[in-house]
């Protein structure tokens, strides 16, 4: 089914989403307050410069599916779908300027003053979590007088294009997703993706939003990466090509989801000690490693961010479950768990342990040695036995992986539980007071 389609802000994004839309089928009407664009797109040229784009734009403008205008009343009443694709720069500060998102939420709800029908509005602009619910819909609102949900829906469908590739990734893009406060509202947006070849994510807008962010924030981490190391190489008279090809080939751990789950802080005999070893080797050789050498820093803000945790509940008689750096292991060396409870008995708690897989008295060599160092007493704190540690706990800590029906059958009423392992949705304890460390 062919939909009309206005689309607000003819740069990057909006017009290749419109270029796109037409070409997939439906009329779209770009609307702009530069006359210079909307002349070039009325009259079927592209206002950008991108592969496919003056074909596509040339094709869409002779078949009568793409026009432009810079009456924003005009293309509102004449659609089902207005699209937001206006941009949202930086301040000096950082801040994002949204006053184009503001402006073109204003115009379109003086549109929807003159209109009867049910209209949907969907924001495509990089916004942060919240932008939508807290200034687009009220912006809506307080000019046409109407409410959201019952006269419009306001949804959040974020683009991921690339310029060069923009309309390559937008025909097959990584995924398409669908952000609204209601299903019910995703009904047009459901019929204008319902070709493209992708998995559909319908979630929150507030998720919606955030996953740009983070595909962002993500792409940005490994160009950063990949230049600091590549650096490294070249100062270390190492052949960066040879590294990086290697590096790549690994799809079980390196080029994978693995390790990308929030959780707890990083630790054991490997990455901390490693990540010491490489940023000093930098400092020597005068460079400026500067992602690499915030890792350490942020790992432990991660053990601060449990402390605070655990403090913040105003209990101190804790049960800690998971000793070792990670489950299955007996592990010790610099594991975060250990860190934390001995930054907890600091602060006065009184701590009893339980790691099914620590016995002080299989503990040997560097293993004992670094626990002897960092909690002397250990001996005095550990039990085999879960059910008692867990009896005496105001607070129960969740370090390790455990099994919901062991942990939830020995959970007592008024017992908080912390989980610094992300249990799964489905296994996290229901009947306590339960929080994650970062979800």
């Amino acid at each position: 089914m062919s939909l009309s389609i206005s689309l607000f802000g003819l740069g990057y994004v909006g017009s290749v989403s419109a270029a796109c839309f037409a070409h997939m089928g439906h009329k779209v009407t770009g609307v702009d307050i530069s006359k210079t664009k909307v002349e070039m797109l009325d009259g079927g040229r592209s206002p950008i410069i991108e592969a496919r784009m003056d074909e596509l734009v040339a094709q869409a403008n002779k078949s009568c599916r793409l026009h432009a205008t810079t009456d924003s009343i005009a293309a509102v009443l004449a659609s089902d779908v207005s699209f937001v694709c206006v941009g949202t720069p930086s301040l000096k500060s950082g801040k994002l300027d949204l006053s184009h998102v503001e402006r073109v939420s204003r115009e379109i709800g003086t549109a929807l003053t003159q209109k009867k029908a049910f209209h949907t509005v969907v924001l495509r602009s990089t916004v942060l979590p919240g932008t939508t619910e807290t200034v687009m819909i009220p912006a809506i609102e307080s000019t046409c007088g109407k409410k959201h949900g019952v006269n419009f829906a306001v949804c959040y469908n974020p683009e991921f294009m690339r310029e060069g590739s923009a309309v390559g990734d937008f025909l097959k893009p990584p995924y398409t997703i669908l952000g609204s406060q209601n299903p019910e509202h995703l009904v047009s947006l459901r019929e204008l993706y319902k070709d493209v070849p992708a998995a559909t994510f319908e979630t929150s807008i507030r998720v919606a939003e955030m996953v740009k962010y983070v595909s962002n924030l993500y792409h940005a981490v490994k160009v950063g990466f990949a230049n600091e190391v590549g650096t490294l190489c070249k100062h270390l008279g190492v052949e960066t090509d040879q590294v990086t090809k290697i590096f790549m080939s690994d799809t079980k751990l390196n080029i994978s989801s693995a390790y990308l789950a929030p959780g707890f802080a990083f630790g054991g005999s490997c990455l901390p000690k490693d990540l010491r070893a490489i940023t000093y080797r930098g400092k020597e050789l005068d460079l400026e490693l500067p992602l690499l050498e915030s890792l350490m820093p942020s790992n432990a803000q991660h053990v601060d961010r449990a402390v605070e945790a655990v403090l913040g509940t105003g209990k101190r008689k804790i049960a800690m479950l998971g000793l070792s750096f990670k489950a299955g292991t007996d592990d010790l060396r610099e594991s975060p768990q250990v860190q934390l409870i001995k930054r907890l008995l600091g602060e006065g708690c009184q701590v009893k342990i339980w790691d099914k897989d620590v016995s002080l008295g299989r503990l040997a060599g560097s293993n004992r040695q670094y626990i002897e160092e960092v909690i002397p007493h250990i001996g005095s704190l550990l039990s085999a036995d879960m059910p008692e540690v867990l009896l005496g706990g105001e607070v129960v800590i969740v370090g390790t992986k455990i099994d919901k029906a062991d942990l939830g059958k020995l959970l007592v009423p008024g017992q908080i539980v912390i989980d610094l392992v992300n249990l799964d949705p489905a296994r996290r304890p229901e009947a306590n007071a339960y929080q994650g460390i970062c979800w």
